[in-house]
């Protein structure tokens, strides 16, 4: 083999569980996703059975606790287990951290009865979630969703539309947020709902430019009825709740940015020693190589980033700002680094033959998903500089 290949990344793990553990990532990555990965999200195939062995495998729910089926894994571990399923396949990785945005309502904030009654099946029974915030007309404007929920009895009948939801009309569960009270972020409840409950249903998937393996579909919730047994929280603290899983969730798309910023620079750093030009590999070439020294010291950068958040996640500090740091710089480093791979391949980059092209375009979705890199930018200067003047 070629001593300059891409070699795996040296992974700094805190216990001899996390080795064992990333030991048995890998092997799967290698049998279970990578060799399908462009032919499936070129065929637009969702790969739900990946999802089912991931949990038969404990995978799905590794940041979790072991009680209800968990993984009882730091964020640290967790998210370097995205990254490597993100680099075979962003359709997974991503996928992956959204199952677990869904879950985080109810392990953070259901009742004793409620986890003990739905998270096995979340976490390690087979079930996959969907995580249902955004609307056609309330986006990164979250607290203005117009999505109803009216008491009838001891249940709840949800009408509205949700949008922009990653495994909509393909997951068991949704962790939905609708309005129960007045205006603005406090009149919002969290509820669980069934994939199967009478009055939901989904829009056809969104035509997308990256991630077609992956579904993004509205939900439409047509007088849905829920139990208040599903509601999650207390009534009206459903915005909270959902602020709290973003922080997290955009850790997660950090991760996954890098994993496909990762995979880019490797591809190019093969193609670059491989490829001859004027009698030479073009890595030998000063104006590549330093390209391709960027592209590696920006993945670094990032990585570091997100992997001090969630450590400061794991020793319960305050991690907000960090986590929107992270997601903006990891997710703008996904998308230089990938514009810079196929700019490495030349004209084979533009081409559907090596994977960089697909990488450029996935990327693009990591600067919009949980919050665009311009929020990301005013939730940091919040931290910094207090709330905007009205």
């Amino acid at each position: 083999m070629n001593d300059r290949a891409p070699q795996p990344v040296d992974r700094q793990l805190p216990t001899d569980e996390a080795r064992d553990l990333f030991s048995l990532v890998r092997d799967l990555v290698q049998r279970e996703i990578a060799p399908k990965a462009a032919e499936e999200e070129d065929a637009g195939r969702f790969p739900r059975e990946v999802f089912t062995l991931l949990s038969e495998t404990g995978l799905l729910g590794l940041p979790y606790d072991s009680e209800y089926g968990g993984g009882d894994q730091p964020y640290e571990v967790y998210l370097q287990v995205l990254e490597e399923f993100a680099a075979a396949r962003l359709t997974v990785g991503l996928g992956v951290s959204v199952h677990s945005l869904s879950c985080h309502a109810l392990a953070g904030y259901g009742s004793k009865e409620q986890q003990a009654e739905h998270l096995p099946a979340m976490l390690g029974g087979g079930l996959l979630g969907a995580y249902c915030l955004s609307e056609p007309a309330s986006g990164s404007d979250a607290a203005s969703l117009r999505t109803k929920a009216v008491r009838d009895g001891g249940n709840w009948v949800l009408t509205g539309t949700k949008a922009w939801t990653t495994h909509g009309g393909v997951a068991d569960f949704y962790t939905v947020f609708a309005r129960t009270g007045g205006e603005g972020r406090h009149g919002i409840t969290a509820f669980l709902v069934p994939g199967d409950a009478e009055g939901l249903s989904a829009a056809a998937p969104e035509k997308k430019m990256g991630m077609k393996g992956s579904p993004t579909a509205q939900l439409h919730f047509d007088g849905v009825r829920v139990p208040d047994t599903r509601r999650i929280g207390e009534e009206n603290q459903g915005f909270a709740i959902a602020l709290s899983a973003l922080d997290s969730g955009r850790l997660g798309i950090a991760a996954c940015a890098i994993g496909v910023a990762q995979a880019a620079l490797d591809a190019a750093l093969a193609y670059a020693t491989e490829r001859r030009q004027f009698g030479r590999p073009i890595a030998d070439f000063q104006g590549l190589r330093f390209m391709l020294a960027d592209m590696a010291t920006q993945i670094e950068a990032g990585r570091a980033l997100y992997l001090a958040a969630a450590r400061l996640r794991d020793s319960g500090k305050p991690f907000s700002k960090q986590a929107a740091m992270a997601k903006l710089l990891c997710t703008d480093t996904a998308m230089k680094v990938t514009t810079d791979a196929v700019q490495v391949l030349g004209g084979y980059g533009y081409t559907a033959d090596f994977p960089v092209e697909r990488y450029m375009r996935e990327a693009k979705v990591l600067q919009i998903v949980e919050g665009t890199n311009q929020i990301q930018r005013m939730v940091i200067a919040r931290h910094l500089a207090g709330p905007e003047s009205r």
